[in-house]
């Protein structure tokens, strides 16, 4: 018995249909394992809050010392509900987004010069290092001896503690282009703008999107390194107040709130290297 073309097209081949679905079930346990430890997170959220009210129980601890996960929360409705922590949470944010702004175009112009110039890498690295061996704590308060008790030393703080990680992650992603691709392109009269629109930022990416990934997380450090010196306003400086008043739920709620920023910014960094690696998924 002969098939005919169009039998075939209307019935395909049981190894196709299989070969589809075994395909699908394993797009879809990708997935799955994708989303399994977000499914876990809730959980493990209400056993610490669980295991932290039975610290405070057994130990009988005053507020002052350890407040109870209840305590935290209702403070964190008091001053969300009167605008204080929405304007100390906005004053952090710009000093973080200002500070990362600076910090990351200083740091990626500066590696990218690096990356294609050795010798003057070997220069200027040793002077680099030497001012990374100062801890941003000591340096802080002669930032704000120079630069005043404003905006302006915060934000520098912030752009020095992102530096220095974001300028290693751009001078080894730029070298991690394959030396065959620039040849390849070179031999084609490929422009340099087109060779690093085109080569060196996409190969390069994966480690650059990881620089970023620090640099954001830091970012929040910096900053409030920045107001524990010298500021009127922010997290650091809520933390501060709160505990020269030894109002231990308040900084409660300021330290939660930092490590949400923290978290916001780091997802928003994962989500935008999700979005642009997905070739390399489908590869």
């Amino acid at each position: 018995m002969k098939t005919s073309p169009e039998m075939m097209r209307s019935h395909p081949p049981r190894t196709a249909v299989s070969g589809n679905a075994s395909s699908l079930r394993k797009r879809l346990g990708r997935v799955s394992d994708r989303y399994r430890a977000y499914l876990l997170v809730p959980p493990a959220l209400l056993l610490f809050l669980c295991l932290w009210q039975l610290v405070v129980i057994l130990g009988s601890y005053p507020t002052f010392i350890l407040p109870a996960p209840t305590v935290v929360f209702r403070k964190f409705l008091l001053v969300l509900s009167d605008g204080t922590l929405l304007h100390h949470a906005w004053a952090t944010l710009r000093e973080v987004f200002m500070g990362l702004g600076l910090g990351l175009v200083v740091a990626t112009l500066l590696g990218y010069i690096f990356a294609k110039s050795k010798p003057l890498e070997r220069l200027l690295s040793p002077y680099i290092v030497a001012s990374q061996s100062i801890p941003i704590v000591a340096l802080a308060p002669l930032l704000v001896i120079w630069f005043g008790f404003g905006l302006l030393s915060k934000v520098i703080v912030c752009a020095l503690t992102v530096f220095f990680p974001v300028l290693i992650n751009t001078i080894v992603g730029i070298r991690s282009v394959d030396e065959n691709l620039v040849d390849l392109m070179r031999s084609y009269g490929a422009s340099r703008l087109r060779m690093f629109t085109t080569l060196e930022i996409p190969a390069a990416l994966p480690v650059l999107l990881g620089g970023l990934k620090i640099g954001v997380t830091l970012s929040v450090i910096g900053a409030v390194v920045g107001e524990f010196v010298a500021a009127d306003e922010g997290l650091g400086f809520l933390v501060n107040l709160s505990r020269g008043l030894f109002d231990t739920p308040m900084m409660f709620v300021a330290l939660f709130t930092l490590v949400i920023i923290a978290l916001s910014l780091y997802g928003s960094v994962a989500l935008l290297e999700n979005r642009l690696l997905s070739w390399r998924r489908s590869e």
